[in-house]
């Protein structure tokens, strides 16, 4: 059976203890046994939760049936003998690795994988378990073919490289690896359900189900999966890194991924087809992205022929804007003026998320190492989501993206939305590259803008009464040189905007509520001064747990 998502539907099914129709959250740590003798029996591995007679359990951090039901449906997710839910990701990377490899082994290693990868590879295998790794462009058979050695137990790979979205061939990975009688093991965190890497020749799979398998951003989560005799050395007494080293999951978690497995297929098809989407449209604007999808990346045959029919290329996304200060003033623009997403590390949850990959989830990579990796200081790492109408998307990213290259990553001014905390000091929320308020008010207040003027402090007093008058719950407050003139903002409401110094500044502050402060760039000018006397540099707001530091 070549569908997951038909594998997953022919799994044993588990009704709850009383016939409920999830299965039961089994949270208890130890078992108990009706016969004196069945004890021994389980410690000398005659009797457990998989055996056909007499099946039972032991204890908690070893097996629970909650996580053994978990396990079997990702073992038919990756078509897989077996499978063993663990605590992390990185416990599960970690582990895999250890069940294979001893002291005085080696590693063969792709060298475009996540931050903590390859920080457990380059540094934690060598220097506490003995283990020697070598770093190589995965896309080049002949240098991957090189790197092995008579001790080569492991070639470690990602189906997509995160965060260069490299395809890997893994027909012929697993063919070298095969012919020097090692082990390929695989991260499919990024395509669950869109590439089942067993299928071509994978021994080991692992993920991170804190990403698209539990969509949500509130679980931590682990998987490896692997033939029974992995999945022996895993839990062996003696030597196994799950039973001595403990990453055990809880039964709660696993009852809470049980329950969002059937809806994975409907969340990867949707993130797969806004992010092609997006990947295209900012193709054609002449931007430089990164999308397996897309006939001009470079190995998109590859990943075609991969690929299981119907849930699309991924929901990530490689945009490389040149540079930091470009990326930065994107991704502030898209999160705070638009609501687009969220800048955060992670993948696969319901929002978009942003990061600058290397100055995040690869900041463990030395530059020379980010180099190698193809990974530049302007590389933002795209987690297309699924909230929000894929129209709305498209025109917010296109609005950003023509905006930050227009101006060269360095707009004239800052928006910042401020407030007036309850004991009176303003707090600032957020900001974003603007070019003042007359640009970031709607088109159709353009023909109230009338012509920009310098505000003095004589006129500063009239135009906030004017404010006022016009919405007396929320009015602009102004830091800096910039504009003045009444201008539609947020809701429709047409308010006052003024830009003053000093005591004029000092004012405005001193009355208004809510609104956007527009500052120019260096932060300099008497009035930016005195809103951070009054914000503080970084500036926590506790109603919604938001800081901001400069």
């Amino acid at each position: 059976m070549s569908d997951p998502v038909e594998r997953m539907a022919s799994a044993n099914r588990e009704y709850g203890e009383y016939g409920g129709v999830n299965p039961s959250i089994e949270i208890s740590t130890t078992f108990t046994v009706l016969d004196a003798k069945t004890l021994p029996d389980i410690f000398a591995g005659k009797r457990g939760p998989d055996k056909k007679e007499g099946a039972c359990y032991l204890y908690g951090r070893s097996w629970s049936p909650t996580v053994h039901t978990l396990g079997r449906q990702l073992a038919a997710l990756e078509d897989t003998e077996a499978a063993y839910a663990v605590a992390s990701g990185m416990a599960a990377i970690s582990s895999a690795v250890l069940a294979i490899c001893n002291s005085g082994d080696h590693v063969v290693c792709s060298n475009c994988v996540y931050g903590g990868t390859f920080a457990f590879m380059k540094t934690y295998l060598p220097l506490k378990a003995g283990i020697s790794v070598d770093f190589v462009d995965i896309t080049d058979l002949a240098a991957v073919k090189a790197a092995f050695t008579h001790k080569t137990k492991v070639l470690y790979t990602e189906v997509l490289s995160n965060p260069t979205l490299v395809v890997s061939d893994l027909p012929a990975l697993a063919s070298i690896a095969h012919s020097h009688g090692s082990h390929l093991v695989v991260d499919n965190t990024f395509t669950p359900l869109a590439v089942t890497p067993a299928r071509w020749g994978a021994d080991v799979v692992v993920h991170s189900m804190t990403k698209f398998i539990s969509g949500a951003s509130d679980i931590i989560a682990g998987a490896v999966c692997g033939s029974n005799q992995l999945l022996q050395q895993l839990m062996d007494l003696h030597t196994g890194p799950i039973m001595l080293q403990g990453p055990t999951m809880d039964p709660r978690i696993a009852s809470e991924l049980l329950l969002r497995l059937p809806h994975l297929p409907l969340r990867v098809q949707e993130h797969s087809r806004r992010a092609q989407a997006m990947a295209e449209m900012m193709e054609g604007m002449g931007a430089k992205v990164v999308y397996p999808g897309l006939p001009s990346h470079k190995h998109h045959g590859t990943f075609t022929r991969m690929l299981n029919p119907g849930y699309g290329f991924g929901g990530l996304i490689g945009l490389d804007m040149g540079t930091p200060t470009k990326a930065e003033a994107l991704m502030e623009r898209l999160q705070n003026k638009h609501g687009f997403g969220l800048m955060a590390v992670s993948l696969g949850y319901a929002d978009t998320l942003m990061s600058l990959s290397a100055a995040s989830t690869s900041s463990e990579l030395s530059d020379m190492d980010k180099t190698n990796a193809d990974i530049s200081d302007g590389y933002v790492r795209m987690s297309v989501g699924v909230t929000g109408s894929l129209d709305q998307r498209l025109a917010q990213l296109r609005e950003a993206f023509t905006f930050v290259v227009a101006c060269n990553g360095c707009p004239p001014f800052r928006a910042t939305k401020v407030q007036r905390q309850p004991n009176g000091r303003m707090m600032e929320l957020f900001s974003w590259p603007s070019g003042g308020p007359d640009e970031d008010s709607s088109a159709a207040s353009q023909q109230h803008a009338g012509s920009a003027q310098r505000a003095t402090q004589s006129n500063a007093a009239a135009v906030l009464a004017a404010a006022a008058t016009a919405d007396a719950g929320c009015r602009m407050v102004v830091g800096g040189e910039g504009w003045q003139g009444p201008h539609l903002h947020g809701q429709g409401t047409i308010i006052g905007s003024v830009v003053a110094q000093g005591a004029a500044a000092s004012s405005i502050k001193g009355s208004a509520t809510c609104g956007t402060a527009y500052s120019d760039n260096d932060y300099t000018s008497d009035g930016e001064e005195g809103e951070r006397a009054d914000a503080g540099s970084v500036s926590p707001l506790a109603s919604h747990g938001i800081c901001r530091s400069r």
